[in-house]
Protein backbone atom coordinates (compact mmCIF):
# COMPACT_ATOMS: atom_id res chain seq x y z
CA UNK A 1 0.00 0.00 0.00
CA UNK A 2 2.94 2.14 0.71
CA UNK A 3 4.17 2.38 -2.97
CA UNK A 4 0.40 2.80 -4.34
CA UNK A 5 1.70 6.18 -5.49
CA UNK A 6 4.06 4.55 -8.03
CA UNK A 7 0.98 3.53 -9.93
CA UNK A 8 -0.82 7.15 -9.31
CA UNK A 9 -0.43 7.79 -12.89
CA UNK A 10 -2.22 5.05 -13.96
CA UNK A 11 -5.18 4.92 -11.37
CA UNK A 12 -5.43 8.92 -11.98
CA UNK A 13 -6.18 7.85 -16.01
CA UNK A 14 -8.51 4.77 -16.01
CA UNK A 15 -10.80 6.94 -12.98
CA UNK A 16 -10.24 9.92 -15.39
CA UNK A 17 -11.27 7.94 -18.49
CA UNK A 18 -14.33 6.53 -16.59
CA UNK A 19 -15.46 9.46 -15.49
CA UNK A 20 -15.28 11.67 -18.85
CA UNK A 21 -16.88 8.98 -20.43
CA UNK A 22 -20.16 9.34 -18.09
CA UNK A 23 -20.20 12.76 -18.93
CA UNK A 24 -19.78 12.20 -22.56
CA UNK A 25 -22.60 9.55 -22.57
CA UNK A 26 -25.62 11.92 -20.54
CA UNK A 27 -24.32 15.37 -22.45
CA UNK A 28 -25.46 15.96 -26.01
CA UNK A 29 -23.04 17.58 -28.24
CA UNK A 30 -20.14 16.37 -26.18
CA UNK A 31 -17.27 16.48 -28.03
CA UNK A 32 -15.99 20.31 -27.16
CA UNK A 33 -16.47 19.38 -22.79
CA UNK A 34 -14.69 15.96 -23.22
CA UNK A 35 -11.82 17.18 -25.36
CA UNK A 36 -11.01 20.26 -22.74
CA UNK A 37 -11.16 17.72 -19.54
CA UNK A 38 -8.87 15.40 -21.72
CA UNK A 39 -6.24 18.79 -21.36
CA UNK A 40 -6.80 19.28 -18.47
CA UNK A 41 -6.15 15.24 -17.73
CA UNK A 42 -3.25 14.79 -19.44
CA UNK A 43 -1.47 18.54 -17.70
CA UNK A 44 -2.69 16.61 -14.31
CA UNK A 45 -0.77 13.56 -15.46
CA UNK A 46 2.55 15.88 -16.56
CA UNK A 47 2.13 17.51 -13.07
CA UNK A 48 1.70 14.16 -11.48
CA UNK A 49 4.53 12.59 -13.16
CA UNK A 50 7.08 15.77 -12.72
CA UNK A 51 6.35 15.31 -8.89
CA UNK A 52 7.81 11.86 -8.67
CA UNK A 53 10.01 11.46 -11.79
CA UNK A 54 12.92 10.06 -9.89
CA UNK A 55 10.97 7.59 -7.77
CA UNK A 56 11.05 4.00 -7.90
CA UNK A 57 9.92 0.76 -6.96
CA UNK A 58 8.04 -2.22 -8.29
CA UNK A 59 4.11 -3.42 -7.11
CA UNK A 60 2.29 -6.59 -7.80
CA UNK A 61 4.99 -8.96 -6.90
CA UNK A 62 7.22 -7.05 -9.23
CA UNK A 63 5.17 -7.03 -12.10
CA UNK A 64 4.62 -3.09 -12.32
CA UNK A 65 7.87 -1.01 -11.90
CA UNK A 66 7.90 2.84 -12.09
CA UNK A 67 11.08 4.85 -12.36
CA UNK A 68 12.91 7.78 -14.13
CA UNK A 69 13.02 5.28 -17.26
CA UNK A 70 9.20 4.80 -17.42
CA UNK A 71 8.59 8.13 -16.24
CA UNK A 72 10.51 9.81 -19.12
CA UNK A 73 8.66 7.89 -21.48
CA UNK A 74 5.25 8.75 -19.92
CA UNK A 75 6.14 11.93 -20.34
CA UNK A 76 7.15 11.93 -23.84
CA UNK A 77 3.93 10.19 -24.47
CA UNK A 78 1.43 12.56 -23.12
CA UNK A 79 3.58 15.63 -24.30
CA UNK A 80 3.09 13.81 -28.06
CA UNK A 81 -0.56 13.13 -27.67
CA UNK A 82 -1.13 16.84 -25.93
CA UNK A 83 0.18 18.67 -29.12
CA UNK A 84 -1.59 15.62 -31.65
CA UNK A 85 -4.75 17.43 -30.17
CA UNK A 86 -3.96 20.85 -30.21
CA UNK A 87 -2.96 20.70 -34.31
CA UNK A 88 -5.94 18.61 -35.11
CA UNK A 89 -8.87 19.96 -33.14
CA UNK A 90 -9.88 21.74 -36.25
CA UNK A 91 -9.26 18.88 -39.40
CA UNK A 92 -11.76 16.67 -36.53
CA UNK A 93 -14.81 19.28 -36.81
CA UNK A 94 -14.54 19.50 -40.05
CA UNK A 95 -14.23 16.03 -41.34
CA UNK A 96 -17.50 14.93 -38.34
CA UNK A 97 -15.10 12.96 -36.75
CA UNK A 98 -15.53 15.30 -33.59
CA UNK A 99 -17.34 12.51 -31.95
CA UNK A 100 -16.94 12.17 -28.10
CA UNK A 101 -14.94 8.70 -27.95
CA UNK A 102 -12.87 10.56 -29.70
CA UNK A 103 -10.26 11.89 -27.23
CA UNK A 104 -11.24 9.01 -25.05
CA UNK A 105 -9.53 6.76 -27.12
CA UNK A 106 -6.58 8.83 -27.51
CA UNK A 107 -6.91 8.50 -23.77
CA UNK A 108 -7.33 4.67 -23.37
CA UNK A 109 -4.27 4.43 -25.90
CA UNK A 110 -2.23 6.23 -23.50
CA UNK A 111 -3.52 3.80 -20.67
CA UNK A 112 -2.29 0.39 -22.64
CA UNK A 113 1.05 2.35 -23.11
CA UNK A 114 1.89 3.34 -19.33
CA UNK A 115 1.19 -0.48 -18.75
CA UNK A 116 3.37 -1.49 -21.60
CA UNK A 117 6.38 0.69 -20.27
CA UNK A 118 5.72 -0.17 -16.62
CA UNK A 119 4.69 -3.87 -17.19
CA UNK A 120 7.84 -5.90 -15.79
CA UNK A 121 5.70 -9.42 -15.98
CA UNK A 122 4.76 -10.71 -19.64
CA UNK A 123 1.11 -11.01 -18.94
CA UNK A 124 0.94 -7.22 -17.75
CA UNK A 125 2.68 -6.17 -20.81
CA UNK A 126 0.34 -7.92 -23.10
CA UNK A 127 -2.55 -6.48 -21.29
CA UNK A 128 -1.15 -3.06 -22.14
CA UNK A 129 -0.46 -3.41 -25.45
CA UNK A 130 -3.97 -5.04 -26.42
CA UNK A 131 -5.63 -2.39 -24.84
CA UNK A 132 -3.40 0.44 -27.17
CA UNK A 133 -4.06 -1.66 -29.88
CA UNK A 134 -7.92 -1.97 -29.18
CA UNK A 135 -8.19 1.73 -29.47
CA UNK A 136 -5.91 2.46 -32.50
CA UNK A 137 -7.94 0.12 -34.39
CA UNK A 138 -11.11 1.67 -33.70
CA UNK A 139 -9.36 5.27 -34.27
CA UNK A 140 -8.20 4.33 -37.46
CA UNK A 141 -11.64 3.69 -38.94
CA UNK A 142 -13.25 6.08 -37.00
CA UNK A 143 -14.80 7.72 -40.27
CA UNK A 144 -17.01 5.56 -40.90
CA UNK A 145 -18.75 7.37 -44.50
CA UNK A 146 -15.09 7.11 -45.34
CA UNK A 147 -14.02 3.67 -47.35
CA UNK A 148 -10.41 4.44 -47.25
CA UNK A 149 -10.73 4.79 -43.39
CA UNK A 150 -12.42 1.34 -43.14
CA UNK A 151 -9.75 -0.17 -45.11
CA UNK A 152 -7.53 1.24 -43.25
CA UNK A 153 -8.89 -0.10 -39.95
CA UNK A 154 -9.60 -3.73 -41.05
CA UNK A 155 -6.10 -3.95 -42.56
CA UNK A 156 -4.58 -2.24 -39.18
CA UNK A 157 -6.95 -4.78 -37.25
CA UNK A 158 -6.03 -8.46 -39.71
CA UNK A 159 -2.17 -7.49 -39.24
CA UNK A 160 -1.93 -6.63 -35.86
CA UNK A 161 -3.99 -9.57 -34.81
CA UNK A 162 -1.52 -11.70 -36.43
CA UNK A 163 1.61 -9.71 -34.88
CA UNK A 164 -0.09 -10.24 -31.51
CA UNK A 165 -0.78 -14.07 -31.91
CA UNK A 166 3.05 -14.21 -32.64
CA UNK A 167 4.03 -11.91 -29.74
CA UNK A 168 1.20 -14.50 -27.42
CA UNK A 169 3.22 -17.40 -28.74
CA UNK A 170 6.51 -16.62 -27.76
CA UNK A 171 6.07 -15.43 -24.55
CA UNK A 172 4.07 -18.87 -24.11
CA UNK A 173 7.20 -20.03 -25.39
CA UNK A 174 9.33 -17.97 -22.81
CA UNK A 175 6.96 -19.09 -19.81
CA UNK A 176 7.50 -22.72 -21.04
CA UNK A 177 11.17 -22.89 -21.56
CA UNK A 178 12.47 -20.10 -18.26
CA UNK A 179 9.48 -21.11 -16.01
CA UNK A 180 8.16 -17.65 -15.32
CA UNK A 181 6.57 -14.74 -16.76
CA UNK A 182 8.67 -12.14 -14.97
CA UNK A 183 11.27 -9.82 -16.57
CA UNK A 184 13.49 -10.41 -13.54
CA UNK A 185 13.00 -14.36 -13.15
CA UNK A 186 13.23 -14.89 -17.02
CA UNK A 187 16.83 -13.64 -16.87
CA UNK A 188 17.96 -15.30 -13.90
CA UNK A 189 16.52 -18.59 -15.13
CA UNK A 190 17.31 -17.98 -19.08
CA UNK A 191 20.56 -20.20 -20.45
CA UNK A 192 22.56 -19.47 -23.15
CA UNK A 193 22.36 -23.20 -24.81
CA UNK A 194 18.14 -22.22 -24.12
CA UNK A 195 16.77 -23.30 -28.16
CA UNK A 196 13.44 -22.82 -27.09
CA UNK A 197 13.50 -19.41 -25.33
CA UNK A 198 15.67 -17.85 -28.42
CA UNK A 199 12.84 -19.20 -30.56
CA UNK A 200 10.38 -17.45 -28.31
CA UNK A 201 12.52 -14.41 -28.55
CA UNK A 202 12.19 -14.43 -32.32
CA UNK A 203 8.86 -14.05 -32.00
CA UNK A 204 7.86 -11.33 -29.17
CA UNK A 205 11.21 -9.40 -31.10
CA UNK A 206 8.82 -9.96 -34.53
CA UNK A 207 5.48 -9.11 -32.76
CA UNK A 208 7.36 -5.50 -31.34
CA UNK A 209 8.99 -4.86 -34.85
CA UNK A 210 5.25 -4.96 -36.14
CA UNK A 211 4.24 -2.01 -33.41
CA UNK A 212 6.93 0.14 -34.33
CA UNK A 213 6.81 -0.37 -38.16
CA UNK A 214 10.20 -2.11 -38.62
CA UNK A 215 11.10 -3.68 -41.97
CA UNK A 216 9.88 -6.70 -42.67
CA UNK A 217 7.06 -6.08 -40.79
CA UNK A 218 6.21 -2.69 -42.11
CA UNK A 219 4.10 -3.90 -44.77
CA UNK A 220 0.53 -1.89 -42.76
CA UNK A 221 2.29 1.75 -42.22
CA UNK A 222 1.64 3.13 -45.86
CA UNK A 223 -2.00 1.98 -46.69
CA UNK A 224 -3.35 2.75 -42.71
CA UNK A 225 -1.17 6.16 -42.77
CA UNK A 226 -2.76 7.05 -45.85
CA UNK A 227 -6.60 5.56 -45.34
CA UNK A 228 -7.06 6.61 -41.42
CA UNK A 229 -7.98 10.21 -41.12
CA UNK A 230 -4.89 12.70 -40.78
CA UNK A 231 -5.61 13.68 -36.84
CA UNK A 232 -5.12 9.73 -36.56
CA UNK A 233 -2.13 9.47 -38.54
CA UNK A 234 -0.38 12.17 -36.79
CA UNK A 235 -0.87 10.15 -33.48
CA UNK A 236 0.06 6.73 -35.12
CA UNK A 237 3.26 8.72 -36.35
CA UNK A 238 4.22 9.81 -33.19
CA UNK A 239 3.08 8.34 -29.98
CA UNK A 240 3.04 4.57 -30.49
CA UNK A 241 6.33 4.89 -31.89
CA UNK A 242 7.65 6.01 -28.70
CA UNK A 243 6.04 3.57 -26.56
CA UNK A 244 7.24 0.42 -28.88
CA UNK A 245 11.16 1.75 -28.68
CA UNK A 246 10.11 1.84 -24.92
CA UNK A 247 9.73 -1.28 -24.27
CA UNK A 248 11.67 -2.76 -27.03
CA UNK A 249 15.11 -1.68 -24.77
CA UNK A 250 13.44 -2.91 -22.30
CA UNK A 251 13.02 -6.52 -23.50
CA UNK A 252 16.59 -6.31 -24.48
CA UNK A 253 17.98 -4.89 -21.23
CA UNK A 254 16.11 -7.60 -18.83
CA UNK A 255 14.32 -11.12 -20.23
CA UNK A 256 16.97 -11.14 -22.81
CA UNK A 257 20.13 -9.76 -21.58
CA UNK A 258 21.97 -12.76 -21.99
CA UNK A 259 20.99 -13.46 -25.63
CA UNK A 260 22.85 -10.28 -26.45
CA UNK A 261 24.68 -12.02 -29.28
CA UNK A 262 21.12 -13.29 -30.76
CA UNK A 263 18.72 -10.45 -30.85
CA UNK A 264 21.44 -8.08 -31.71
CA UNK A 265 21.83 -9.72 -35.27
CA UNK A 266 18.23 -9.39 -35.86
CA UNK A 267 18.29 -6.17 -34.46
CA UNK A 268 20.96 -5.22 -37.35
CA UNK A 269 18.83 -7.32 -39.86
CA UNK A 270 15.69 -4.82 -39.16
CA UNK A 271 17.53 -1.54 -38.68
CA UNK A 272 19.51 -2.16 -41.98
CA UNK A 273 16.38 -3.18 -43.55
CA UNK A 274 14.21 0.23 -42.45
CA UNK A 275 17.10 2.74 -42.71
CA UNK A 276 17.64 1.20 -47.11
CA UNK A 277 13.14 0.92 -47.45
CA UNK A 278 12.95 4.17 -46.20
CA UNK A 279 15.30 5.73 -48.03
CA UNK A 280 14.36 4.19 -51.35
CA UNK A 281 10.77 3.48 -51.12
CA UNK A 282 9.79 7.66 -50.02
CA UNK A 283 11.28 8.56 -53.19
CA UNK A 284 8.64 7.60 -55.39
CA UNK A 285 6.09 8.87 -53.54
CA UNK A 286 3.40 11.52 -54.52
CA UNK A 287 1.03 11.46 -51.38
CA UNK A 288 2.54 13.51 -48.17
CA UNK A 289 1.19 10.83 -45.26
CA UNK A 290 2.89 7.93 -47.61
CA UNK A 291 5.47 9.68 -48.24
CA UNK A 292 5.71 10.30 -44.00
CA UNK A 293 4.98 6.54 -43.38
CA UNK A 294 7.86 5.53 -45.22
CA UNK A 295 9.86 8.00 -43.24
CA UNK A 296 8.88 6.71 -40.45
CA UNK A 297 10.05 3.41 -41.28
CA UNK A 298 13.50 4.85 -41.63
CA UNK A 299 13.76 6.33 -39.04
CA UNK A 300 12.89 3.58 -36.60
CA UNK A 301 15.59 2.28 -38.30
CA UNK A 302 18.00 4.79 -36.85
CA UNK A 303 16.57 4.04 -33.39
CA UNK A 304 17.15 0.68 -34.10
CA UNK A 305 20.72 0.67 -34.85
CA UNK A 306 21.10 2.59 -31.52
CA UNK A 307 19.33 -0.25 -29.30
CA UNK A 308 21.00 -3.15 -31.49
CA UNK A 309 24.43 -2.16 -30.17
CA UNK A 310 23.70 -3.44 -26.84
CA UNK A 311 25.29 -0.47 -24.57
CA UNK A 312 23.72 2.22 -22.41
CA UNK A 313 25.41 4.62 -24.97
CA UNK A 314 23.73 2.88 -28.09
CA UNK A 315 20.26 3.29 -25.94
CA UNK A 316 20.54 6.29 -24.85
CA UNK A 317 21.24 7.58 -28.41
CA UNK A 318 18.19 5.82 -29.39
CA UNK A 319 15.82 7.66 -26.38
CA UNK A 320 17.49 10.68 -27.88
CA UNK A 321 16.71 10.00 -31.42
CA UNK A 322 12.98 8.98 -30.53
CA UNK A 323 12.72 12.52 -28.77
CA UNK A 324 13.37 15.08 -31.49
CA UNK A 325 11.87 12.46 -33.54
CA UNK A 326 8.75 13.61 -31.96
CA UNK A 327 9.63 17.29 -32.35
CA UNK A 328 10.13 16.97 -36.07
CA UNK A 329 6.87 15.20 -36.51
CA UNK A 330 4.83 17.31 -34.73
CA UNK A 331 6.05 20.01 -36.84
CA UNK A 332 5.62 18.45 -40.30
CA UNK A 333 1.83 17.75 -39.31
CA UNK A 334 1.34 20.76 -38.10
CA UNK A 335 2.43 22.64 -41.13
CA UNK A 336 0.43 19.66 -43.28
CA UNK A 337 -2.84 21.30 -41.59
CA UNK A 338 -1.77 24.70 -41.95
CA UNK A 339 -2.40 24.18 -45.45
CA UNK A 340 -5.53 24.38 -47.05
CA UNK A 341 -6.49 24.92 -50.74
CA UNK A 342 -10.60 26.06 -51.00
CA UNK A 343 -11.70 24.59 -47.77
CA UNK A 344 -9.85 21.01 -48.47
CA UNK A 345 -6.35 19.95 -46.90
CA UNK A 346 -3.89 18.96 -49.08
CA UNK A 347 -2.34 15.60 -49.37
CA UNK A 348 -0.68 15.61 -52.52
CA UNK A 349 3.25 16.93 -52.67
CA UNK A 350 2.22 18.71 -55.65
CA UNK A 351 -0.20 21.26 -53.99
CA UNK A 352 3.31 22.33 -52.12
CA UNK A 353 3.77 24.48 -54.74
CA UNK A 354 4.02 28.20 -54.38
CA UNK A 355 3.82 28.30 -50.56
CA UNK A 356 7.09 30.41 -50.17
CA UNK A 357 5.31 33.10 -52.38
CA UNK A 358 1.66 33.55 -50.36
CA UNK A 359 2.71 32.55 -46.93
CA UNK A 360 6.91 32.92 -46.11
CA UNK A 361 6.57 31.86 -42.72
CA UNK A 362 4.80 28.38 -43.40
CA UNK A 363 7.32 27.53 -46.12
CA UNK A 364 10.32 28.45 -43.65
CA UNK A 365 8.83 26.31 -40.80
CA UNK A 366 8.69 23.43 -43.64
CA UNK A 367 12.52 23.86 -44.81
CA UNK A 368 13.20 23.47 -41.11
CA UNK A 369 11.26 20.93 -40.34
CA UNK A 370 12.51 19.29 -43.97
CA UNK A 371 16.53 19.63 -43.14
CA UNK A 372 16.32 18.39 -39.70
CA UNK A 373 14.70 15.32 -40.82
CA UNK A 374 17.28 14.97 -43.63
CA UNK A 375 20.26 15.24 -40.49
CA UNK A 376 21.35 18.65 -41.85
CA UNK A 377 23.46 20.53 -39.47
CA UNK A 378 23.31 22.26 -37.19
CA UNK A 379 19.27 21.38 -36.51
CA UNK A 380 18.35 19.05 -34.24
CA UNK A 381 18.26 15.82 -36.48
CA UNK A 382 21.42 16.29 -37.32
CA UNK A 383 22.33 15.66 -33.72
CA UNK A 384 20.05 12.91 -33.40
CA UNK A 385 21.66 10.59 -36.10
CA UNK A 386 24.99 12.09 -34.73
CA UNK A 387 24.98 10.07 -31.61
CA UNK A 388 22.99 6.79 -33.25
CA UNK A 389 26.32 6.76 -35.54
CA UNK A 390 28.91 7.59 -32.54
CA UNK A 391 27.28 4.90 -30.35
CA UNK A 392 27.26 2.34 -33.46
CA UNK A 393 31.32 3.33 -34.19
CA UNK A 394 31.84 2.65 -30.70
CA UNK A 395 30.38 -1.00 -30.59
CA UNK A 396 32.26 -1.24 -33.89
CA UNK A 397 29.49 -1.72 -35.64
CA UNK A 398 31.17 -0.11 -39.12
CA UNK A 399 28.63 -1.40 -42.19
CA UNK A 400 25.41 -0.53 -40.39
CA UNK A 401 27.17 3.11 -39.58
CA UNK A 402 28.05 3.18 -43.19
CA UNK A 403 24.78 2.19 -44.67
CA UNK A 404 22.92 4.42 -42.08
CA UNK A 405 25.11 7.44 -43.52
CA UNK A 406 24.35 6.37 -47.01
CA UNK A 407 20.60 5.70 -46.12
CA UNK A 408 20.92 9.42 -44.80
CA UNK A 409 22.05 11.12 -48.07
CA UNK A 410 19.41 8.81 -50.20
CA UNK A 411 16.38 9.83 -48.12
CA UNK A 412 17.77 13.84 -48.19
CA UNK A 413 16.87 13.78 -51.81
CA UNK A 414 13.21 13.36 -51.23
CA UNK A 415 13.36 15.94 -48.37
CA UNK A 416 14.92 18.51 -50.78
CA UNK A 417 12.42 17.81 -52.70
CA UNK A 418 9.67 18.70 -51.41
CA UNK A 419 11.43 22.07 -50.63
CA UNK A 420 12.35 22.60 -54.63
CA UNK A 421 8.59 22.26 -54.72
CA UNK A 422 8.05 24.75 -52.21
CA UNK A 423 10.41 27.18 -53.16
CA UNK A 424 10.67 27.14 -56.96
CA UNK A 425 7.62 25.72 -58.62
CA UNK A 426 4.61 27.62 -59.48
CA UNK A 427 1.30 28.57 -57.43
CA UNK A 428 -1.49 26.49 -59.08
CA UNK A 429 -4.12 27.44 -56.55
CA UNK A 430 -3.80 29.87 -53.75
CA UNK A 431 -4.16 28.36 -50.22
CA UNK A 432 -6.30 29.35 -47.23
CA UNK A 433 -6.08 31.77 -44.61
CA UNK A 434 -4.32 30.97 -41.95
CA UNK A 435 -6.31 30.91 -38.38
CA UNK A 436 -5.51 28.70 -36.45
CA UNK A 437 -3.53 29.67 -33.22
CA UNK A 438 -2.94 26.17 -32.21
CA UNK A 439 -1.29 24.83 -35.08
CA UNK A 440 1.18 27.79 -35.11
CA UNK A 441 1.86 27.53 -31.78
CA UNK A 442 3.22 24.18 -32.57
CA UNK A 443 4.56 24.54 -35.19
CA UNK A 444 6.84 27.53 -34.05
CA UNK A 445 7.59 25.56 -31.01
CA UNK A 446 8.84 22.98 -33.03
CA UNK A 447 10.91 24.86 -35.32
CA UNK A 448 12.11 26.67 -32.28
CA UNK A 449 13.44 23.71 -30.62
CA UNK A 450 14.85 22.36 -33.98
CA UNK A 451 17.24 25.22 -34.39
CA UNK A 452 18.14 26.76 -30.89
CA UNK A 453 19.21 22.56 -30.01
CA UNK A 454 22.82 23.37 -31.25
CA UNK A 455 23.23 25.92 -28.77
CA UNK A 456 23.21 23.06 -25.85
CA UNK A 457 22.70 19.88 -27.40
CA UNK A 458 23.67 18.35 -24.33
CA UNK A 459 20.57 19.49 -22.39
CA UNK A 460 18.65 16.42 -23.36
CA UNK A 461 21.97 14.13 -23.11
CA UNK A 462 22.13 14.90 -19.45
CA UNK A 463 18.30 14.10 -19.11
CA UNK A 464 18.70 11.01 -20.85
CA UNK A 465 21.61 10.11 -18.64
CA UNK A 466 19.70 9.89 -15.41
CA UNK A 467 17.69 7.27 -17.03
CA UNK A 468 17.61 3.99 -15.21
CA UNK A 469 19.35 2.27 -18.05
CA UNK A 470 22.10 0.34 -16.54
Amino acid sequence: MENLNLILPEIFLSLSIFAALLIGVFFKNSYNLITNITYVIIISLLIIIFNSFNDSGNLFSNSFISNSFTNFFKILILLGTLFVMLITQNFIKEMKINYFEYPLLLLFSVLGMFFMISSNDLMSFYLGLELQSLALYILASIDRDNLKSNEAGIKYFVLSALSSGLLLYGSSLLYGFTGSTNFDEINLNMELENTGAIFAMVFILVGLAFKVSAVPFHMWTPDVYQGSPSSVTSFFAVVPKVAGIAILIRFVQIPFEQLIDQWKNILVFMALASMILGAVAAIGQTNIKRLIAYSSIGHVGYALAGISTGTVTGYSSSITYISIYVIMNLGVFGCIFLMKKDGKYCEDIKDLAGISKQNPLLAVSFLIIMFSLAGIPPLAGFFAKFYVFISVIESGMYTLAIVGLLSTVISAFYYLRIIKIIYFDEITNPFDKIKNLGITSTVFLSCSMLVLFFLYPSILNNIVNILSLN
